[in-house]
Parts: C-alpha cells; structure tokens; sequence
C-alpha cells in the first residue's frame, strides 16, 4: 500500500466531520476506525498517524484501539450451545408456576372447608388484620391469637365463678368426663 499524507483540507473536513458525531456514530464510521485500527495492528500505519487520519487524538484512538480488541475476544468467545432463556421468558414461567400454585392453595383450601364440614367443625373465620394499638405496642411483635380451647375454657371458668357466688353447683367442667355406663369399677 502507498502511504499517502491527507491535505489539510481534507484533515480539516475530517475534524469538522468528528466533532458533529461521535465516532463510529454510523456504519461506515465504524468501518474506517476499524480499518484504521487494523492497518495500526498490522504495521502499515503508526498510531500517531492514524489518529491523525481519523482526526482524533492519541489517547482516544488507543481507547478506541482497546475497545475493538475487547470486542474481537468478545466475539471469539466460545459461545454456549442450544437456545439460551431470555429474562422475559423467566419470567413468564415464574408467573405461570405462581399461579398454578394459588390454583392448588385455593383447591387445599376448599378441600379443607370440604372436610371441615364433613366432620361437623366449625370453619375457622379469617383472620383480621390487627387493631393499630396492637401493632405499634413497642415491642415490634403481634400479640398472640387466643385459641378456640382456650376460650371454651375462659368462658367454663367464669360460668363456674358465677355459679359459685350464687351458690349453685357447678354444671361444667374444664376435664374431658368419661361415660357413665357401670363398666368401670371403683379402686380403693
């Protein structure tokens, strides 16, 4: 190849031309920091002299030098093989399994209520979100929901403090009784 020394028109005309867009702003932008870069790379060409073509200065035409080379590992990387999942299609799947799992929550639930009112118990109401006090009492915890047994209890307890002010007997209480029939005998 000849070497040729641009004119000063021409190497006017190029900076003027660079200073309008960033450098490889269009295909063949790119196309001739390319063959710039490789006439460098290839000893034809001296870096001073192509930054001078390309009108740019010395340390940009080494960062764009860096970044080609970059870009040709890049390239020359091995790439993995068969169809790679994008994040859209991550995504979609999460959804898909996220909602077949509220599908089998709400089959559980209604299997629950099913079997709830086969076996004669009362279906449990759903719990409401907490009064504010509770909430902000300091401690940062929620305070504990009392138990269904636990209130059965309660209420057995204060029927039989009532009944023992008024002086009647006790008709409840808090042990599980085991039926009368005569088949138990009495131990001394």
């Amino acid at each position: 190849m000849k070497k040729t020394k641009p004119s000063a028109s021409s190497a006017k005309a190029l900076v003027v031309k660079s200073q309008a867009a960033p450098p490889a702003a269009t295909p063949s932008e790119a196309q001739r920091l390319a063959a710039a870069i490789l006439e460098v790379l290839a000893g034809v060409r001296s870096p001073p002299a192509a930054s001078e073509l390309l009108g740019i200065s010395l340390p940009r035409y080494y960062q764009l030098e860096a970044r080609a080379l970059e870009g040709l590992v890049a390239a020359l990387a091995p790439r993995p093989l068969g169809k790679q999942p994008s994040l859209e299609n991550r995504v979609k799947q999460l959804e898909k399994e996220l909602e077949a799992a509220r599908r089998a929550c709400a089959r559980q639930e209604a299997l629950v209520r099913l079997t709830q009112r086969s076996v004669g118990l009362a279906a449990l109401a759903k719990p409401k979100s907490p009064p504010p006090a509770a909430t902000t009492s300091g401690k940062g915890r929620k305070p504990r929901r009392p138990m269904v047994r636990a209130l059965k209890a309660a209420e057995t307890l204060r029927a039989q403090a009532s009944a023992a002010e008024t002086g009647n007997p006790p008709t409840t209480s808090l042990q599980p009784t085991a039926p009368s029939g005569g088949a138990e005998e009495a131990r001394p």
